[in-house]
């Protein structure tokens, strides 16, 4: 493996020829100093090609094969580099799908998103949580088929009484023996540590994978102990993958997003982040020890690259060479490059152009995906779509929670749990958000292909039931009502929506009705802890047309992420579950609509805002909003259009 990395660099060197301009670092490195360049990707959730399977279209903001162009143009601007992604990079489109479904059956056959790597050329990667979303014998397989090593030190078959002495299911770390070329132009070795992690709550999202087979150590933990034995072995720096985003809350063990204080771990000299599908360095995240301007998290240069390809992370660091074999890290910074902008016209311009090799190396793959994705399993009497589904009931939810409730009345029949009234609960996977004003469900009346049905359901969930009581369907409501901002009634243009509340938390009961009074306080915060105690945003929460009876018990139909503890709701923590289905979501909402032909979506009004004095609230949403601004006045929702607002998005007002 170094003799073709340092082959690769080689060839790229000569490839950029005297026209590269050097980074600061490589241009001032002198004799016994040496600039190394890091590059990162993270959360690529399989998108290779530049193309949105989901609206069947190219796309100038997605995909490995826009990126790569940009990380070939960096690597000649560095003396030296390595180059590594950060975990997600299985699951997450159509392309990944059908390669579940068909594209790995044949012996031997290596995974799309593992043909794009290759081609792009990676020295070392690590596990995000997404990557056991089809079990862990698949990602097996998938892996088999990587061209570098895939290192993880958190994720064990069995734990023993130390991290040291867990039983792992990858090795912990690797060391990359390199040549690197110092200022004078000597070669010299470097050997470069990399470690990796994922978040613990693995266990309870892919329970159903995971449970009686698999541990978890916290990541932290973890690090304490994996980084002086990397040391010990000989590295001569540590870069850090962490499938994790930042929380600058206090550390506690198991934490989800603990990148922040992994960084504080003696030994790491440059951190990778990610999960969060956000941005490092930017405005996003603030706090002590955070350094924008540097990009360095309690002085470690750190990096989140966004999501899907995105933008491609850089961490450059200057070295020196103590002349009796070791290295210090002398100076370190971090930034990003994207891969498009959005003028202030809403449009998107590329900033980059396809890196041909990964084009070429999944041309195949995307080919089947298309064929895949384009079947046709039935008929819509009306447009679905999401772009309003945060703020009034939504067809584009209302489908999914029929769907689920339609299967699981099946299911029930025949056991103890026969003749408990069954609800459903769904939420809005594309509701805009980080993922920019393009990211909506928008579906015309007519033809359902299976892309239609993916655009509905983004996940490879598989349905679960619950068995829970009238006062946790509340609590379940009130935990999603913390989407929310509190508001003064009776005030004008407020903002409604909290931005860090994300919308697959936003669930949706049917077979309920209720109102949400956003002027009281949110019980929890937007990761689900607990902020008020007592806080009472769900009123008139009724069913069958009577206030619900706290101690009635019913059935509730969900996907495994949400019923194992997924987002933190009360009701389902895993131990509630009383059915556990093969079958995904998706695969139960293809059936339901080819059972029925024809189906005819429709917003049933369950839920609402409640009034609040003629307060006027304001949100954001897609363009493709105003298509379908009538439609929604017409269900009696005092919405109307309030301009632009930011970064190509379209600003509505809600009066309550």
């Amino acid at each position: 493996m170094a003799l073709m990395m340092n082959r690769r660099s080689l060839i790229l060197s000569a490839s950029a020829g005297a026209a590269a301009v050097l980074h600061p670092f490589s241009a001032r490195a002198q004799g016994g100093q040496a600039h190394l360049r890091i590059l990162a990707t993270t959360d690529l959730h399989c998108h290779v090609q530049p193309y949105d399977y989901y609206a069947d279209a190219p796309s100038d903001t997605l995909g490995l094969a826009r990126t790569a162009t940009i990380l070939e143009k960096l690597r000649s601007e560095a003396t030296n580099s390595i180059t590594v992604d950060n975990g997600d990079y299985l699951q997450g489109n159509p392309m990944g799908d059908w390669a579940a479904a068909e594209g790995m059956a044949p012996e031997g056959a290596v995974h799309p998103v593992m043909q794009g790597m290759n081609a792009v050329g990676y020295d070392a990667g690590t596990l995000g949580n997404h990557e056991f979303n089809y079990g862990v014998p698949f990602l097996e397989k998938v892996n088999a088929g990587a061209g570098f090593p895939i290192v993880c030190a958190n994720f064990a078959r069995s734990l023993g009484a130390t991290p040291l002495e867990d039983e792992l299911w990858a090795e912990p770390y690797v060391i990359l023996e390199k040549q690197v070329t110092d200022g004078t132009g000597a070669e010299v070795a470097l050997r470069i540590g990399v470690i990796g992690f994922v978040p613990p709550q693995i266990m309870h999202w892919d329970r159903a994978n995971l449970e009686g087979k698999f541990e978890m150590r916290d990541i932290v933990e973890a690090a304490r102990a994996w980084v002086p034995r990397l040391r010990e072995r000989g590295a001569d720096i540590v870069v850090a993958l962490c499938h994790s985003g930042i929380d600058t809350a206090p550390y506690e063990a198991g934490m989800e997003n603990a990148a922040y204080h992994l960084a504080q771990v003696p030994g790491i000299d440059a951190l990778v982040t990610g999960h969060a599908h956000s941005t490092w360095p930017s405005k996003d995240y603030e706090g002590e020890g955070m350094e924008q301007g540097t990009g360095k998290i309690h002085g470690v240069p750190a990096v989140m690259a966004g999501f899907w390809g995105s933008h491609l992370g850089i961490i450059d660091i200057l070295m020196e060479h103590d002349g009796q074999g070791g290295w210090e890290v002398t100076a370190g910074e971090a930034s990003l490059r994207p891969i498009y902008e959005r003028g202030e016209d809403r449009k998107v311009k590329a900033l980059t152009t396809d890196y041909a090799p990964a084009i070429e190396a999944t041309a195949a793959a995307h080919q089947a995906t298309l064929g895949y994705v384009r079947a046709e399993v039935g008929k819509t009497d009306a447009p679905l779509y999401s772009y309003f589904a945060l703020v009034a009931d939504d067809p584009s939810v209302q489908i999914v929670s029929l769907a689920q409730s339609w299967y699981i009345a099946q299911q029930m029949k025949g056991t103890a749990h026969e003749g408990l009234p069954i609800l459903s609960a769904a939420a809005p996977f594309k509701a805009g958000g980080r993922g920019g004003p393009d990211y909506y469900t928008d579906v015309p009346a007519g033809p359902v292909a299976i892309k239609n049905v993916a655009d509905l359901y983004l996940y490879p969930n598989t349905v679960r039931a619950v068995r829970i009581t009238g006062a946790q369907v509340k609590d379940w409501l009130e935990r999603s009502a913390g989407a929310f901002l509190q508001i003064e009634p009776g005030k004008a243009d407020q903002p409604l929506l909290d931005p860090a509340f994300r919308s697959y938390n936003f669930d949706v009961i049917d077979g309920v009705s209720y109102r949400i009074d956003v002027t009281q306080p949110s019980r929890f915060d937007a990761d689900g802890a607990e902020l008020n105690p007592g806080a009472n945003r769900i009123v008139d929460l009724t069913f069958e047309g009577k206030p619900i009876d706290p101690a009635q018990e019913f059935i509730v139909a969900t996907n495994n992420y949400r019923a194992s503890g997924g987002g933190k709701f009360p009701g389902a923590d895993g131990s509630t579950v009383v059915f556990e289905a093969p079958d995904t979501n998706r695969d139960v909402i293809v059936r339901y609509v080819q059972a029925e032909g024809t189906i005819k979506p429709a917003a049933d009004q369950n839920w609402a805002l409640a009034k609040a004095d003629g307060a006027t609230v304001t949100f954001a949403s897609g363009p493709g909003a105003a298509a379908y601004l009538e439609a929604v006045q017409a269900r009696g929702v005092a919405i109307e259009a309030a301009g632009a607002a930011e970064e190509g998005f379209a600003l509505y007002r809600l009066t309550l």
